[in-house]
């Protein structure tokens, strides 16, 4: 276990999240997501929401604000409750106008180039986003807990 780290974030997908680079792609996931087809290499941490995941991702990821959305979100179905979604932009902590609503079989295409794929244990529908990385920055280094600021 490491100080300043959250729980959630495991050794493995710490090494997962830092070999991302900017502008990869990271897919968090819920549990009838079809990971292991889309990606040789996905990660699973059943027991846990989606939501749950997202925002300890954030606490090491920062959001790409460049062009183009920061965040996608599979687009539900017409009559099914979103709730999920609702948390998965809080999480996301990104402005709204920086989240795009994705198809789900054009989700599906956009997955399967991300760099990452994590599932999660999540059981609610369209419990499914894409982050973007931002850049890791000397400023946001220098205001890091232990860093003397």
């Amino acid at each position: 276990m490491l100080t300043g780290i959250h729980p959630i974030l495991t050794g493995r997908v710490l090494r997962m999240l830092d070999e991302l680079g900017h502008g990869d792609s990271l897919v968090v996931a819920d549990a009838n997501f079809p990971a292991h087809t889309l990606a040789a290499d996905a990660l699973d941490l059943p027991g846990l929401a989606s939501p749950q995941v997202l925002t300890a991702v954030r606490t090491v990821v920062p959001a790409d604000d460049y062009e183009g959305p920061s965040v996608q979100l599979m687009e539900a179905e017409p009559g099914i409750d979103v709730g999920v979604q609702r948390e998965l932009r809080a999480a996301a902590g990104v402005p709204a106008d920086r989240v795009e609503l994705v198809e789900r079989f054009e989700f599906y295409e956009r997955a399967r180039a991300a760099s990452a794929i994590i599932r999660t244990g999540e059981l609610r529908p369209y419990g499914n986003v894409i982050l973007r990385k931002g850049v890791v920055s000397v400023a946001a280094q220098s205001h890091a807990p232990g860093n003397g600021s």
